[in-house]
């Protein structure tokens, strides 16, 4: 759990940066910049995902694109459901995410990985739920405040990608 705790840490540290860089540039949101923020955003937790699984290359490969599927995935939703489609995008990536950590260390089965990501798509969108409210304040931005609600959204979906399973083990053991 100190990996999940340390990446979310790590990602969490990477959106806040995020957040300053569209506050002091004053960048105004649009479809572009928002797909570059996810595949930015996702290249750095494919990054995580990549060293855990001792497989940076192709894992900081996959990131960008996940990020980018995730964003559209936002964009196509948002005009039906507004900001609520945040979620399922969140959701999305987490589940894309087990599917490239399994990539990248075979040996659980596809129903281990699938469960693991949708324990850490419903984890992940809960916690990030909880704290959406630093987007929609209209105050001055606060880099404390966004770096633990940023940490505080990725350590459920960490937790749940590294987590031993039940399982799991009795999988990685028959793959050898």
């Amino acid at each position: 759990m100190l990996y999940a705790i340390a990446a979310a840490l790590a990602l969490g540290a990477v959106m806040t940066l995020g957040d300053v860089l569209w506050d002091v540039l004053h960048i105004r949101h649009s479809v572009v910049y928002g797909v570059i923020h996810g595949a930015a955003m996702c290249l750095c937790l494919g990054l995580a995902i990549g060293i855990r699984a001792r497989r940076p290359l192709p894992a900081t490969a996959a990131g960008p694109v996940i990020g980018a599927l995730g964003a559209v995935t936002f964009y196509a939703l948002a005009p039906a459901i507004r900001w609520g489609a945040l979620f399922p995008a969140w959701m999305l990536l987490w589940m894309l995410f087990a599917l490239l950590q399994r990539w990248l260390a075979p040996g659980e089965s596809i129903g281990v990985t699938l469960k693991r990501g949708l324990l850490a798509a419903m984890l992940s969108a809960l916690a990030f739920y909880l704290v959406s409210g630093m987007w929609t304040s209209h105050g001055p931005l606060n880099v404390t405040r966004n770096l633990l609600s940023w940490w505080f959204a990725f350590v459920p979906g960490f937790a749940a990608l590294f987590a031993r399973l039940p399982g799991a083990a009795d999988a990685a053991a028959g793959a050898r």
